[in-house]
């Protein structure tokens, strides 16, 4: 009988998105990097990133080589820069800790600033074939579906996702990780939240929610978060005015990007505490990229 993993890997092969770190000659750096920056990210507004991205720091070395502040710049409008200063981070202990190679030790990427669970099995999978289940939101919502039955996995991942996921690998680990990058597809393209295209699945006739009827999640929908007006919009505003600026910038200026002075000021704050700004030397009141 045809396994899950093996109707997948089947479906991926065929239907699988062309992305440049799917490449056969992608780097594991630049396979980290993807990683990072899909997080909460759509892979169309990470592609154009990555590849600037990768132009400019091909190697963890050429990133470590500059100030974190130019990392944050490169980010742009991707959203949420610390995940820059933490590749920035992670490029400085790779060149301290591993001559400058990504590490192919789960627990040594695991180590690594910034690196968590999800990213650390990314990496080990996806860039040097290894067994791990690679378990994100698209996957746990697969797997729940189409063994337990259950529409979706709930708010977070737990160690029995693991364990449910590992469960359906093939033995091979190549073959394991190409199974664990399949689900992940299916997941994202197939088997989404709100319209799932189930006939387009290709364990449509194995499906366990099929089985049940596919009733959807019991309560209200998840309404996506709202941006404008609140304190993550303001600090975007801070940012966009940093990365733009060769020089210090004033206390006046950043006043003009939003009219409310409380609101602006913990913003402003929050970038301090968080590292992605800094307070120029010999500048009060002025600020810059780290």
């Amino acid at each position: 009988m045809t396994t899950i993993a093996e109707t997948a890997i089947d479906w991926f092969d065929a239907n699988a998105r062309d992305l440049p770190w799917r490449e056969p000659d992608a780097s594991p750096w630049s396979i980290l990097v993807s990683e990072v920056m899909l997080q909460q990210t759509p892979v169309v507004r990470v592609l154009p990133a990555w590849r600037n991205w990768m132009a400019r720091w091909p190697t963890p070395t050429a990133l470590a080589e500059d100030p974190p502040g130019e990392a944050i710049r490169m980010w742009d409008r991707l959203g949420y820069p610390r995940r820059a200063l933490r590749l920035h981070a992670c490029a400085t202990a790779i060149v301290a800790e591993h001559g400058g190679e990504v590490p192919d030790n789960l627990d040594e990427l695991l180590a690594l600033p910034g690196i968590g669970v999800y990213t650390s099995r990314a990496v080990a999978a996806f860039a040097y074939g290894q067994r791990h289940p690679v378990v994100d939101t698209n996957v746990r919502r697969f797997v729940s579906r189409a063994v337990a039955g259950d529409p979706d996995a709930g708010p977070a991942t737990t160690p029995a996702d693991l364990v449910a996921c590992e469960a359906l690998l093939p033995v091979a680990p190549a073959r394991a990780a190409r199974a664990s990058a399949a689900f992940m597809e299916i997941g994202a393209l197939i088997c989404t939240a709100r319209s799932p295209r189930c006939e387009e699945c290709p364990v449509l006739s194995t499906c366990a929610w099929k089985a049940t009827g596919k009733p959807m999640p019991e309560g209200p929908t998840r309404r996506p978060q709202k941006y404008a007006g609140t304190d993550r919009h303001v600090r975007g505003l801070i940012m966009a005015v940093l990365r733009q600026s060769d020089t210090p910038v004033s206390r006046h200026r950043i006043d003009l990007v939003w009219p409310d002075v409380t609101q602006r000021d913990r913003a402003l704050a929050g970038l301090l505490t968080d590292g992605l700004a800094k307070d120029a030397p010999d500048l009060p009141e002025h600020y810059v990229l780290p």
